[in-house]
């Protein structure tokens, strides 16, 4: 045998043992992408999902690693994320439900008009609820991480608006199918759009506004674009449903000490962390838009009635629409609000 090939074989024979003896090792390095459709400087990629992503990595030792790709990176466009995480084209994505409309009608009750008061106690309805009636049933197909939903939803125009009245005529982009209802019982005509082309859809007037919370109105310079913002006392006039979804064939490929590091900084604290986070977000965006001298309108006392009214018929339509979906709506709403209750109490 030559010198040539006896070493071959005894670098072949170590290289052998080596991933034989390592194997179990190797397999447990995990890298996982992590896709949403908002800057990376925005508020909820900056303060929930790399807060979430860093930790995870941390508790795991290092052997997670969690690669993040902001302003879908990854390609489609954000109604395509939940099947992205479905597909396996993403590990792991954060959306808006109401992007995927009439998909997962349960989640639906928690952005009623003037359903919520508190974000995290919401928040924290929300992943009861999800895991009560909807994990085995409209999210079966996925593996959820966290459920949650922002701060208190508000209008902000070019013109200024203080009752339903003035929203007649105007086109405003509307988050979701509950909120596009909204804005059509208002008299508006709502205009179906992701949250990044708003600033466009502003500056170009195909919209003369947007529902969206005070929080995201800095990353998307809303306060620069109109001049007009339209807020709630008390309980919100709408808030959005959020997901952090991940693909069930991956997480189940996990080792289980690896699925426990998903597990332990996942669900309902994250859930009421996330939501409570946004939420906290709104008051410096909102004196953004005061030292920017906008014109900020809070809706409240008696005022708040004629808004309440022309919301109104939006809870009869809902329950009859989930009734034809084998759904109690009325039992979602009287749950969700005891949730809350007790949250809050």
């Amino acid at each position: 045998m030559s010198l040539t090939r006896k070493s071959f074989l005894n670098m072949v024979g170590a290289a052998a043992f080596a991933i034989g003896s390592g194997t179990a090792a190797l397999a447990q390095e995990v890298t996982l992408n992590l896709h949403q459709f908002l800057p990376a400087q925005a508020n909820v990629p900056k303060l929930v999902l790399d807060v979430w992503a860093d930790n995870v990595e941390e508790a795991s030792g290092g052997r997670i690693k969690v690669d993040r790709y902001p302003s879908m990176q990854l390609g489609g466009r954000p109604p395509e994320l939940m099947d992205q995480a479905i597909d396996g084209v993403a590990d792991i994505v954060w959306t808006v439900v109401g992007y995927t409309p009439g998909r997962y009608p349960s989640t639906e009750v928690f952005e009623l008009p003037f359903m919520m008061t508190d974000a995290r106690a919401m928040s924290s309805a929300y992943w009861q609820m999800f895991e009560k009636h909807m994990k085995d049933t409209e999210f079966k197909d996925v593996h959820i991480l966290g459920t949650w939903v922002h701060g208190p939803g508000m209008i902000h125009t070019n013109t200024e608006v203080k009752t339903p009245a003035d929203m007649a005529g105007l086109k405003i982009r509307g988050g979701s199918r509950t909120v596009n209802t909204l804005l059509e019982k208002m008299g508006s005509t709502p205009v179906g759009m992701p949250v990044p082309a708003v600033p466009e859809g502003l500056s170009k007037g195909v919209i003369d506004g947007t529902t969206i919370p005070w929080e995201v109105t800095g990353a998307l310079k809303v306060p620069e674009l109109v001049g007009n913002h339209t807020e709630f006392e008390g309980n919100a006039l709408y808030t959005l449903t959020f997901v952090l979804a991940m693909n069930k064939d991956r997480y189940e490929s996990l080792p289980a000490d690896l699925q426990k590091v998903i597990d332990d900084n996942s669900g309902l604290e994250f859930s009421i962390f996330a939501g409570g986070t946004q939420a906290d977000s709104d008051g410096p965006a909102r004196q953004a838009a005061v030292d920017n001298g906008n014109n900020i309108v809070t809706v409240s006392g008696g005022d708040l009635e004629a808004w309440r009214t022309a919301a109104q018929p939006i809870y009869d339509e809902w329950v009859a629409d989930m009734e034809s979906k084998g759904i109690d709506g009325q039992a979602l709403i009287d749950e969700a609000r005891a949730l809350m209750d007790a949250y809050e109490g």
